[in-house]
């Protein structure tokens, strides 16, 4: 654990961007409240959002479920400013500071972010100056510690470190699952932080809930070694074992999650030899596999054109695996109705540039349309 003041106390961080709804779709703020309240109580702080998540409905919530609850100094957020979606300008993308100080009612950030910077928008971030933005409001006080949260390759991270060694930290996507994956490239981001002398906050350590509810075959790896250990705790302890860690970012949807992750991350212990050799096992199961590997993080649809519901479509496919045909169609077209279908992609690439796994979405979509639209 490292002893830099500012990291937090516990290693699981409150992640807001998959927070429990109403059957109306709105948030569910009295279980969200109730959530913090465990959270907090089992010595957590560091809650986690971004001025896009449910389209402000999280900073929102998080106002609401804790900083109109609890004293200012109980708890710490870390928000972000995305320079590519619901802006157009740099005033709007600045304005996206000014209006999360707002929506979560805190009157400074503790951690802050410039949000999933790629190789499709990255410069987007210098067209707007918000590099030097973001370290002004530091400057003021309104910022104490600011970084970058990315979905790239390590050659562009190394690049932005060296050009900006000014921030104090980076927020990475690493699981098990994509250690060593060439898309995503956890590992070796991770190790070029290092090499930067820049702590690293964890997100998708369950991969979009993809760990929580493993395919068979991974399931069968943890379930022979009689571990009670839920599927997410391997996954989530296996990313708060690593070295250089903020903290573990956990989205959770409920009180059950929550608890669940209480139990293994309140009072933590990393993962034994014997319990990395079980993960090793799991990683060579899900290489074998050949699921769409999709976060359902919905970036991909923020612009879609045809309102083709993709994340959704790839459950319904990675689901299929054997599912009779007719039950595979039958939930494509629940899924579908009253939205686009795959084959009514126009091929115009936005869904591509906006993916953070990388995935050949025109691709798949096209050989979903040949699978179940026959």
């Amino acid at each position: 654990m490292a002893t830099t003041p500012w990291y937090a106390p516990m290693k699981l961080g409150f992640g807001l961007m998959r927070l429990p709804k109403n059957p109306d779709g709105s948030i569910d703020i009295p279980q969200v409240a109730e959530m913090a309240d465990r959270f907090l109580a089992a010595g957590g702080t560091y809650f986690d959002t971004a001025y896009v998540y449910d389209n402000g409905k999280s900073e929102e919530a998080f106002r609401k479920a804790v900083a109109e609850r609890y004293p200012r100094d109980s708890y710490t957020l870390c928000t972000k400013l995305n320079a590519w979606m619901q802006c157009h300008d740099e005033q709007s993308a600045k304005q996206q500071f000014y209006t999360s100080l707002e929506r979560t009612g805190v009157g400074y950030f503790d951690y802050y972010l410039l949000h999933a910077l790629q190789r499709s928008n990255y410069k987007k971030y210098d067209e707007y100056h918000l590099w030097d933005f973001i370290a002004e409001q530091k400057a003021k006080g309104l910022v104490k510690h600011w970084g970058f949260s990315f979905h790239a390759d390590p050659e562009l991270l190394e690049e932005l470190l060296t050009l900006h060694p000014e921030v104090d930290f980076v927020q990475l996507q690493i699981n098990y699952a994509d250690w060593e994956h060439p898309g995503v490239a956890s590992r070796r981001n991770w190790e070029i932080c290092k090499a930067h002398g820049k702590p690293v906050t964890i997100m998708e350590p369950v991969k979009g809930g993809v760990l929580a509810d493993p395919i068979a075959p991974v399931k069968q790896v943890f379930d022979q070694t009689g571990s009670k250990l839920s599927y997410a705790g391997w996954a989530i302890r296996y990313a708060a074992s690593l070295d250089n860690i903020l903290t573990v970012l956990s989205g959770m949807s409920s009180l059950a999650q929550m608890e669940d992750n209480l139990s293994y991350m309140k009072d933590f212990r990393p993962l034994s030899a014997d319990e990395q050799a079980v993960i090793a096992r799991a990683q060579a199961v899900l290489n074998a596999d050949q699921s769409i590997a999709c976060t359902a993080c919905h970036y991909c649809t923020e612009g879609c054109p045809m309102s083709i519901p993709i994340p959704e479509i790839f459950t319904v496919r990675n689901r299929s695996k054997g599912s009779p045909q007719f039950r595979t169609e039958r939930e494509y077209n629940n899924v579908t109705q009253g939205r686009g279908r795959a084959s009514d992609c126009i091929q115009c690439g936005q869904c591509e540039s906006a993916c953070p796994q990388q995935l050949p979405i025109i691709t798949l979509l096209e050989q979903i349309a040949a699978q179940l639209e026959g």
